[in-house]
């Protein structure tokens, strides 16, 4: 039994070395991530035992994430590497100030590959907790989103809870587009973990307490609405409250904090936590996430978010 399983894409991520536009830009780190993917190595690293359903392209760059996934402790027996599709790649652009833009190569994904037919049935049915995200849903709508309805139905089917975050890619599809298909996964979902900006283009509203209200209509009954640098609203069993931040060391990369969070959060539940305590934890792993450049080289072990919450003595030597 997996404590939780995620569905989705990997890509290479080539990082720049150099901050500012990427015209300026010579030379490139390889490296890998993905919103689903990311998720999946946060999870790991907290000790949740975890596994991820997946295509990469049968070529050395499928091969070095598929390897990747497996040294961080990742079941990847539903991961599976597929021949005439490449790996999907993306080229990061930073800014001075830790945001950026990604560039995304990933219109061929080896995604395409995993079908309803292809799912690993199986797997499904052996988790606590089935994540999805947005971002699969956009590489191929309809058929992707065919794919996610039935796997949110087999594991609500066995006793899952299914979690989702939006994560909501305008440069993979348009905001009519993302909103219409979005809101066909709304009635399975039990945890959804958003940006505001996300929250507003699904259901219309921006404010926290109407944003649970809107959710609590589709029948979900965990919200977690992160919010940044503000902190992180959430909602649970009635109860709702705010958070503030851990404000990070030094914000040099934001990207995969959300993942970050997301994985903290949902460890948090299966933990059997208060709320209060799970956005604690889920905040203090996004804060660590932006203190390190690329997408998933700050997601932090168990050990070392205690540290950050004063909860265990960090020993220097």
């Amino acid at each position: 039994m997996k404590d939780v399983l995620t569905i989705g894409d990997a890509m290479i991520t080539f990082d720049p070395t150099r901050n500012g536009p990427l015209r300026n830009v010579h030379s490139f780190e390889r490296k890998a991530g993905g919103a689903e993917f990311n998720f999946a190595i946060g999870c790991a690293r907290l000790g949740l035992n975890t596994g991820w359903i997946s295509r990469l392209g049968n070529d050395e760059f499928g091969k070095y994430i598929r390897n990747f996934a497996r040294g961080e402790g990742i079941d990847v027996s539903a991961v599976k590497l597929v021949d005439g599709y490449p790996t999907s790649l993306n080229f990061k652009e930073i800014r001075e100030d830790g945001s950026g833009s990604t560039f995304y190569y990933r219109a061929d994904s080896p995604t395409k590959t995993l079908t309803e037919q292809t799912l690993d049935v199986d797997a499904i049915r052996q988790t606590k907790i089935l994540h999805i995200t947005g971002v699969f849903a956009a590489i191929d709508p309809e058929k992707n989103l065919r794919l996610l309805k039935r796997a949110v139905t087999i594991a609500k089917d066995n006793g899952a809870l299914v979690s989702f975050d939006p994560n909501i890619r305008l440069k993979l599809w348009d905001r009519e587009k993302a909103q219409k298909s979005l809101s066909q996964l709304l009635p399975y979902v039990d945890i959804i973990l958003t940006g505001v900006e996300e929250a507003e283009l699904l259901f219309g509203v921006n404010q926290s307490d109407k944003i649970v209200a809107a959710c609590e209509r589709y029948g979900i009954s965990t919200v977690a609405i992160k919010q940044g640098e503000k902190g992180a609203f959430g909602s649970m069993g009635g109860l709702s409250l705010m958070v503030p931040p851990r404000p990070p060391k030094k914000v040099v990369d934001t990207v995969g904090a959300g993942d970050g969070f997301n994985a903290g959060f949902i460890y948090g539940m299966l933990q059997g936590w208060s709320l209060e305590r799970t956005l604690h934890f889920a905040n203090t792993i996004g804060s660590m996430v932006v203190s390190v450049y690329g997408d998933n080289e700050g997601l932090p072990e168990l050990g070392e978010v205690l540290v950050q919450l004063g909860e265990r003595e960090y020993v220097e030597r």
